[in-house]
């Protein structure tokens, strides 16, 4: 039997291979970013056509460095960006336009006026979000009416639609030469137009988007043991390589930090954060800005549910500071600079910069800096950047426990941020309960391999993988309880300054 397990990790600004052994222990990587087109204010593009250049190159430089070849990979697994649209033509495989980023906000007047009648309401009801410009189906419809020839296309059944799990399946299967056009329920849960019950897409939700059902995907499971189909012989991995593992990138990193039972939660703090907390097969909807989505679905077994808080703007407050406000020339700057100063000295950053995401789903909120005075400096507003990613999960836990009455005892985090220390400790004191990093920081990729690898028996059963975890820091919280509750409730108030400062039509 072939001894280790590849994943795709197809991110927002870069695409990399990875390879687990048994054990989940990384073996190779590769790792190459693509270039974020911005044609104008709040728009946000890929080219797919980069990314599948880059997937291909990255797959084949990872299996190079580990001196392995494809009979060596049990199985593959793939995830992705999330919401991130893509379109393309089945017959010459090029897309019609460039892939429309989760981040663009060109989609704000669709989902408005889907929010203003009882559209919104139903699209809640059956897909578990609200209508938003975060969301595959807007961006859909905008290229379908935007784009010239697209609609044409779509009625003839010759444009596809895919986030990017779909377009590099269909291109590692084959494309135009036979790709298999496929996703899985976590993608599909993404697009405003599945229904969570179902889990197949919905006629009426289409209509409100006015998308020809041919456009879209055969929906599959996360985990699945018949595949998505074996690669291609002329594709980066050679023939017959089973694809068995498809999850979007927050779902991925849910499994790959063994959230298996209900009421357990992982944040991950990337270009911003993402907390998922594990429902169970209760379909829990929400009441309190949260998302209702598909947590992973294995095989025949029923799909496991989840409530997401998504937050827009975290690590990227962070390369602002570097960027843009240039106080800063590395991420890990922000660590030294912040530790400067005890405390923010009353100065509160709200990175608001393309609205606000969960809870809140204010897309005419804007970033603020508020509680200034001439005693700040650099530092103090390095500390409120970290303290605002703190903050904002906070919102997301408190509105977790109001929905499902699970209250956490400590949380489990992964990603870039978590190698800031600070910011750990900041979050820690901010929620009041430990937080814990795994050992293997890449749980995204790790949770696409460990769905591909359970669908062809390469691992037994989640027990086998629970196995695999071990924690490499925690952190305690330090802050008395009236500390905490006088620091968010100043935070809150920082967040009512940010609303109504774009007008939405």
């Amino acid at each position: 039997m072939a001894d280790f397990v590849g994943a795709v990790d197809q991110g927002t600004t870069s695409t990399r291979f990875m390879i687990f052994d048994h054990g989940g222990n990384e073996v190779a990587r590769h790792q190459l970013e693509h270039e974020q087109i911005l044609p104008r204010a709040g728009w946000v593009e890929h080219n797919p056509i980069e990314i599948w250049d880059r997937t291909v190159t990255v797959v084949r430089t990872a299996m190079q460095k580990a001196n392995l070849s494809a009979s060596d990979l049990a199985a593959v697994g793939i995830t992705n960006q999330r919401e991130t649209t893509v379109v393309w033509d089945r017959r010459t495989g090029r897309p019609y336009y460039n892939a429309i980023v989760w981040q663009d906000t060109r989609t704000d007047r669709i989902a408005s006026a889907l929010d203003r009648d009882e559209r919104g309401q139903t699209i809640r009801r059956k897909a578990g979000l609200p209508p938003a410009t975060y969301f595959s189906g807007g961006k859909i419809q905008w290229i379908l009416e935007n784009v010239d020839g697209v609609r044409e296309a779509a009625e003839r059944g010759d444009a596809l639609f895919g986030n990017t799990d779909s377009w590099l399946l269909w291109n590692i299967t084959g494309g135009k030469e036979g790709g298999n056009h496929v996703t899985d329920v976590t993608n599909a849960s993404r697009t405003m137009l599945m229904n969570l019950e179902t889990l197949d897409w919905d006629d009426e939700l289409l209509s409100f988007f006015g998308i020809p059902r041919a456009m879209l995907p055969e929906i599959r499971p996360s985990s699945d043991p018949n595949g998505y189909g074996v690669a291609h012989v002329s594709g980066p991995l050679g023939g017959d390589v089973p694809l068995t593992g498809d999850l979007g990138d927050q779902q991925a990193a849910t499994v790959g930090q063994v959230c298996f039972s209900p009421g357990e939660a992982k944040n991950t703090y990337g270009t911003g954060n993402f907390m998922l907390l594990n429902t169970g097969t209760n379909l829990v909807r929400s009441e309190n800005g949260l998302l209702t989505t598909v947590c992973y679905k294995f095989g025949d077994a029923a799909p496991v549910y989840a409530l997401e808080g998504s937050i827009a703007v975290t690590g990227s407050a962070v390369q602002w500071l570097r960027d843009q406000l240039h106080i800063i020339n590395s991420a890990a700057e922000s660590e030294t600079l912040a530790a400067q100063v005890p405390d923010s000295g009353g100065v509160y950053f709200v990175p608001a910069f393309s609205g606000l995401f969960a809870p809140y789903w204010r897309s005419d909120a804007r970033g603020a800096i508020v509680g200034l005075s001439r005693f700040n400096t650099g530092a103090h507003i390095a500390r409120a950047t970290l303290e605002a990613i703190c903050y904002q999960t906070r919102d997301v836990v408190d509105a977790m426990a109001q929905d499902s009455g699970v209250t956490l005892d400590v949380l489990k985090v992964d990603g870039g941020i978590t190698v800031n220390n600070l910011c750990m400790q900041i979050q820690a004191d901010v929620l009041g309960v430990p937080v814990s990093r795994p050992v293997v920081a890449e749980t995204t990729a790790l949770g696409a391999a460990y769905a591909a690898g359970l669908a062809v028996g390469f691992w037994k059963n989640t027990d086998e993988l629970r196995e695999n975890w071990n924690e490499s820091q925690r952190w305690q919280p330090s802050w008395s309880g009236e500390q905490r509750e006088e620091g968010h409730g100043k935070w809150k108030k920082a967040v009512q300054r940010t609303l109504d400062w774009v007008d939405v039509d």
